[in-house]
C-alpha cells in the first residue's frame, strides 16, 4: 500500500496516519461498500449532496465522516449536525457558528497557501487570532491544520506548501496536518501528514456534477 511504503521510507508508523476516503459525487453504496472492506473515515465535499447518503450510511457504527469542502456560513449549523470532523474552519466566524449548534466537533484549520485565487483559507499571518478563537469554543476540539496546494502531477511542486504546513502546526503547537491526496501523497506523508485525503486512487475518476 502506498501509505505503508511512504510512511516506511521516512521510519513513520503508517497507523498514525488516517486514511480519508474521498466519497464526494459517488452514491452511498460506495461507502458502504468500503466500510465493509475496513475503511472507517470518510470525506465529502458538500452539505447538501452528504444530506441525501445520509439515511444510508448513519448506522454504519463506527464510521467517521469529515467535511472537507468551503464551508459556507449559512451550511454551518447543518455540517455540524451530520458530521464528525470539520477540516476547513478558516474563519473565528464560522467556529463559533459551528460551536453554537453545542454538539463536540473535532476542527482543522484550512490554510491558504497557494496563490489560486480559487483556494480558500485563513492566511498564515491570520492563525494566531483564529486560533485564540477556536479554543474559546467549548464544543470545539482544535486538531491541526489542512491545506491544498496547486494541483500537480510533479510531487515536487506539492512538497514546499506541505513543509509550511509542517512550520506553521509546529509553531503553533498543533499535532495534526491534513495535506495530500492521490497524486502527491507520498510527498505528503514525508512531510509528516497525518490524515490524507484519497478518492481517485481508491474509487477512480469521479463523474461531473
Amino acid at each position: 500500500m502506498r501509505i505503508a511504503r511512504a510512511a516506511e521510507g521516512v521510519g513513520r508508523d503508517a497507523s498514525g496516519i488516517t486514511l480519508v476516503a474521498v466519497t464526494k459525487v459517488f452514491p452511498a453504496q460506495v461507502i458502504c461498500d468500503a466500510y465493509e472492506l475496513g475503511l472507517r473515515d470518510f470525506g465529502e465535499n458538500y452539505v447538501q449532496e452528504f444530506e441525501g447518503k445520509l439515511p444510508a450510511v448513519q448506522d454504519l457504527s463506527d464510521a467517521r465522516f469529515h467535511f472537507i469542502g468551503h464551508l459556507q456560513s449559512n451550511k454551518t449549523r447543518r455540517a455540524a449536525e451530520i458530521f464528525h470532523g470539520i477540516q476547513t474552519v478558516d474563519s473565528a466566524r464560522i467556529a463559533r457558528r459551528l460551536n453554537e449548534v453545542g454538539k463536540p466537533l473535532e476542527v482543522m484549520l484550512e490554510v491558504k497557501l497557494s496563490p489560486e485565487q480559487a483556494k480558500s483559507g485563513a492566511a498564515p499571518e491570520q492563525l494566531p487570532e483564529l486560533i485564540g478563537a477556536v479554543h474559546e469554543c467549548a464544543n470545539l476540539r482544535l486538531l491541526g491544520l489542512m491545506t491544498m496546494p496547486p494541483w500537480s502531477e510533479d510531487q515536487a511542486l506539492s512538497r514546499p506548501y506541505f513543509r509550511r504546513l509542517r512550520a506553521l502546526a509546529e509553531e503553533h503547537g498543533l499535532p495534526h496536518l491534513s495535506m495530500g491526496m492521490s497524486h502527491d501523497l507520498e510527498a505528503a506523508i514525508e512531510e509528516g501528514a497525518t490524515y490524507v485525503r484519497i478518492g481517485t486512487a481508491l474509487f477512480g475518476r469521479r463523474r461531473k456534477l
